[in-house]
């Protein structure tokens, strides 16, 4: 089998792509490549995504088309690195070139048009026929040096029948400069009273639309930033305990199972478990949570987080693309190469755009010739020429991933990571946002939350006493009534003797004292009259407690239950402040679920439902509109798979986050919110743009053919069109660049 068939889609990153009829060109020649069964192309990232076929004959198909291909199977290995930082180094030397000739030629030409004793001055000190030669030599060094790219990509690509927005301006130009180099050289071709130059139309057209390139390339470096800030956040070497010593290694050297060092101030190299020490880590690149984290023995550390204090050691477990920090920045790449439904939609209409400019203008000029005023030649070919240059697919073409870009980017820096780029449209529309309930909008471990006592006991007393005899059990109750008593630095007593009554409770003596803990059919004989209400009222909360008794006195009700995370009740008054219905689905039964869906505020209570069953709630919830769901566990991945737009709470199971269309990163579900956020304000962003790209040019494409100027006599200058067309682009990118701004939302 051909080295360069590969299982795992393909990513090329292509140079020479400048509008969105490129795009839809270079898909349509790689899905000609026998085996490919998908290809995506985004004209902001520079990248195909290809599914399918041989590496050589992709890049073959690519060449084909008029672009230059470059494969990178890995795409975190090329570091982040893209060309549009030396784009705009390359576009700023050719401006100053092109800006430096053009001045002297516009200057001369236009204060001569607008004042009429400056040209009669100009032409008593140089005459016409030398300055035509000088302006002539000018204007052909900048079409022919920074201008080459244009005619280099245009006239190929107009005579393979598939001209793009280089066409355009290599037409409008070149018409504009070879009328004026006729009119130069060879006069008599030209009808009497016709005979002018458009040198400085043609120069300055260039020049502008250079400043554009090179704005929208500066712009476009920016775009990617994100994934750059990720990319800077890799360590780039570790302290290894190799053979009983430090050694400094290159990261590219850690193996899983190293034990590394990491001293105050130290980037974590790789992903991995402490094994000695303490320290606060500041996880705000994964988490967009500011706080450092406290992390003791045990705990679980993340390439690229930030080691603020202490000083420890860790074992790697997940090392170069395995690590958490490679794989968000591929999920990130990826979701930034994706397409939005929308942009399917702009890219068909961008395929035809360039063609239908090409036959306006011919028609311009032609109408222009026929029934325009006195010298209606000359009149024809500026209207013809304004109309080519006017026109901007580029604009069109970015409209939506360079929105898409600065998004995705955005939300990774705030702790959500779009793993699809389709889910920013889907979620912008969602009605319902359905949760599950363990481990999602509650804690996902048991842990004490009551402690109602009789008033001959004291707190601290008690806890220690049943604790003493919990830790000889591995109920999750027994384990959380432990952790508390460990969390008040409580001392526990000699247990003598331990009884286990099944299913129902223990009894144990401790330091001599009686304790029996468990339920209140174990403890039947004793007298519960003055727990009575405190019972009614944990029932009506959907809590049901445990009993401890001591010295056979009843000493206290003791509620260990699942607890709700501290932002759940503020994130579901934030949705439903958006206009959202929320639902839980839980397996608990409907009294327990009911009472924290109480507590929480959530409209919609979906209980005793079993793992099988979620998919059909999901579907069913659709009564009410596009469903998001919110998951964590392993349980979870069918519902978030079958869900419109599926949410992983980040620390769950990877099967959830395998299955989900948006991951959270540390688990906050606040990250809804964000993602919600970073969704509705990419999608007006997109309109905007799009709005702005196609309005741009249903309105002055006409107004540069010139009909206003039968009612109005306005006609619209080709070098105002270049310049109107050099900002749309310049626009549309530097609009994108607001999202950057969007806060995380904290309720």
């Amino acid at each position: 089998m051909n080295e360069h068939v590969h299982i795992k889609p393909l990513s090329i990153d292509i140079t020479g792509m400048t509008c969105a009829s490129c795009v839809l060109r270079v898909e349509k020649s790689l899905l000609k490549v026998p085996g490919v069964t998908s290809a995506s192309v985004n004209l902001a990232t520079e990248r195909a995504t290809v599914h399918g076929g041989d590496g050589d004959a992709l890049l073959q198909a690519i060449a084909k088309a008029g672009y230059a291909g470059a494969t990178t199977l890995e795409m975190h290995d090329h570091g982040g690195h893209h060309h549009h930082d030396e784009d705009a180094a390359i576009l700023g030397r050719d401006v100053l070139i092109a800006g430096a000739l053009t001045l002297p030629v516009f200057v001369l030409e236009m204060l001569g048009h607008l004042y009429m004793p400056i040209h009669m001055w100009l032409m008593s000190v140089v005459p016409q026929q030398v300055l035509w030669v000088a302006y002539f030599i000018a204007t052909s060094i900048v079409l022919f040096g920074p201008g080459w790219r244009f005619f280099k990509v245009g006239i190929p690509a107009l005579l393979r029948g598939a001209p793009e927005m280089n066409s355009l301006v290599a037409l409008g130009a070149g018409a504009a400069y070879l009328y004026s180099v006729v009119a130069t050289f060879a006069p008599q071709l030209l009808p009497e009273g016709t005979r002018y130059i458009y040198y400085e139309a043609a120069a300055v057209i260039v020049t502008l639309i250079l400043v554009g390139r090179w704005l929208e390339a500066l712009a476009k470096g920016r775009t990617g930033e994100a994934i750059q800030r990720l990319v800077r956040e890799q360590a780039k070497t570790a302290r290894v305990q190799r053979d009983g010593k430090a050694v400094e290694l290159p990261i590219e050297q850690v193996v899983a199972g190293d034990v590394i060092l990491v001293r105050p101030g130290e980037k974590i190299a790789v992903d991995g478990e402490i094994v000695d020490g303490s320290s606060h880590v500041d996880e705000s690149m994964i988490s967009g949570e500011s706080l450092p984290v406290s992390k003791g023995v045990g705990a679980a550390v993340v390439g690229g987080t930030l080691n603020t204090s202490g000083s420890f050691s860790f074992r790697a477990t997940k090392v170069g693309g395995d690590t958490m920090l490679a794989q968000i920045i591929r999920m990130v790449e990826e979701a930034q190469g994706g397409k939005l439904p929308i942009q399917g939609v702009v890219d068909k209409i961008t395929l035809w755009f360039v063609p239908a400019v090409i036959a306006l203008a011919i028609l311009t000029f032609a109408i222009w010739t026929l029934f325009g005023p006195e010298l209606a030649y000359t009149f024809g070919l500026v209207n013809a020429v304004a109309v080519l240059i006017i026109a901007c697919p580029c604009a069109m073409g970015l409209a939506t991933p360079t929105s898409i870009m600065v998004g995705t980017g955005r939300a990774a820096e705030l702790g959500v990571l779009f793993r699809k780029s389709e889910a920013l449209q889907q979620l912008r529309d969602a009605k319902v946002v359905a949760f599950d309930k363990t481990g999602t909008l509650t804690e996902g471990k048991p842990a004490l939350t009551d402690l109602i006592l009789d008033d001959d006991f004291e707190h601290d007393e008690v806890l220690a006493l049943v604790a003493a005899v919990e830790a000889r059990s591995e109920h999750p109750i027994a384990a959380a009534i432990v952790t508390a008593a460990e969390k008040a630095g409580l001392s526990l007593g000699t247990v003598t003797v331990f009884l286990s009554h099944s299913g129902n409770g223990v009894t144990a003596r401790v330091d001599g004292r009686l304790v029996s803990v468990g339920s209140q059919r174990h403890l039947g004989h004793l007298d519960f009259s003055d727990f009575a209400s405190a019972i009614e009222k944990l029932a009506d909360e959907g809590k049901t407690p445990v009993f401890a008794a001591i010295d056979d006195k009843l000493a206290a009700a003791i509620v260990v239950a699942d607890s709700i995370k501290p932002s759940s009740k503020a994130v579901i008054a934030a949705l439903h402040a958006m206009g959202l219905k929320t639902v839980m689905i839980s397996g608990d039964n409907r009294r327990t679920a009911e009472a924290i869906a109480r507590q929480l505020g959530i409209d919609e209570v979906r209980a005793e439902v079993l793992p099988a069953d979620k998919v059909a709630t999901i579907k069913a919830l659709r009564a009410f509109g596009v469903v998001a769901y919110v998951g964590d566990g392993i349980n979870d991945a069918p519902a978030l798979a079958e869900a419109d737009i599926g949410i992983a709470v980040g620390t769950g199971t990877d099967a959830a986050i395998e299955s989900a269309d948006v991951v959270l990163l540390g688990g906050d579900l606040r990250g809804v919110l964000n993602a919600l956020a970073v969704s509705r304000a990419t999608m007006r962003n997109i309109w905007e743009n799009l709005g702005w790209a196609f309005g741009y040019n249903v309105l002055l494409i006409p107004v540069a053919a010139g009909v206003l100027y039968p009612a109005l006599g306005i006609l619209l200058n080709p070098m105002i069109g270049a310049g109107a067309m050099a900002l749309s682009s310049v626009f549309v990118v530097g609009n994108a660049q607001r999202l950057r701004a969007i806060k995380g939302v904290n309720p």
